[in-house]
């Protein structure tokens, strides 16, 4: 499992000293300080610059910075499901649930299945949507989690070896602040996005995305585009934040509470669905051919 020094460190460096550190999770300086010590001396690294009014990273600090976190919940997430691994799964699907993959199409779906699969019970696995994670978690269903539902295309689940239940195409929508000039509107035509700064995910990402960023550039060429690598909360708290626009769909309407999700007049669509190991469990299965018959798909 992971050093829970490693805790201590992200303290430190998010503080930039270690006395205000030590406030923070109520132990002396002098703790924290041995705390520090003690792992860089067990690494073989120096991970901080002492200095007058604090402390900054070393290059070594700032790359074990970018990971630690990570380490962190993936080891937390480990423990959790060896705990779980001694309950009876055998009836039980796991789903990935992040504020992008949420399991609201679940509770969509329920009152359409339930009554032909009683026995099928549901366990939602929280994770956090970094890229890193997004890669491993479709690479490896079927292990620690059985199925995500979220947007994606055909170069999504060729690239990372998954399946994809498509539920439905839904529209591409633009999320606004409820400060944004355009938030009080029930629906936006495109020539509202002009002269705005409109957030869309990089090329390659998803071939739907890509037509909308297409169009733009080459029609639309008084709206500008501005790249991002993958939607997490920090791109949702930069569109409020900078006041910009952001691609979005429906099932987002609650990633962050000061942003609004509107319709626009295109006919853009991206597609939804439950993406899945190519080898499912008997009882993955039986629910994605239940929703197959009741949706007739």
């Amino acid at each position: 499992m992971y050093n829970p020094q490693l805790e201590t460190f992200i303290r430190v460096a998010d503080a930039g000293s270690f006395s205000k550190a030590a406030s923070e999770i109520y132990i002396s300086p002098t703790a924290v300080i041995k705390q520090i010590s003690i792992l860089e001396a067990g690494l073989g690294l120096q991970l901080f610059i002492r200095t007058q009014r604090g402390v900054v990273l070393t290059e070594a600090g700032k790359s074990l910075y970018k990971d630690a976190k990570y380490l962190i919940q993936y080891s937390r997430d480990s423990i959790a499901r060896a705990k779980d691994a001694v309950l009876d799964k055998e009836h039980v699907i796991r789903i990935g649930s992040s504020p992008i993959t949420p399991g609201q199409f679940l509770i969509d779906l329920w009152p359409k299945f339930h009554k032909q699969c009683p026995g099928i019970k549901f366990q939602l696995i929280p994770f956090e949507n970094t890229p890193e994670n997004a890669r491993e978690i479709l690479r490896n269903l079927g292990k620690n989690i059985d199925i995500v539902a979220g947007l994606f295309d055909g170069k999504i689940t060729q690239k990372r070896d998954c399946v994809a239940l498509e539920l439905s195409k839904v529209p591409i929508r633009c999320a606004v602040s409820v400060r944004h000039r355009l938030a009080s509107k029930e629906k936006l035509t495109i020539r509202d996005l002009y002269d705005e700064n409109f957030m869309l995910i990089r090329r390659g990402w998803n071939s739907y995305a890509d037509i909308l960023r297409d169009d733009i550039l080459e029609h639309h060429k008084r709206i500008t585009v501005v790249d991002f690598e993958f939607y997490n909360t920090s791109i949702f708290n930069q569109c409020e934040n900078g006041n910009n626009m952001l691609m979005s769909v429906d099932s987002w309407s609650n990633v962050h509470p000061l942003l609004k999700i509107l319709p626009v007049e295109w006919d853009y669509v991206i597609s939804f669905g439950i993406l899945y190991s190519p080898s499912p469990s008997k009882t993955v299965r039986k629910f994605l051919n239940t929703i197959r018959s009741v949706l007739e798909l």
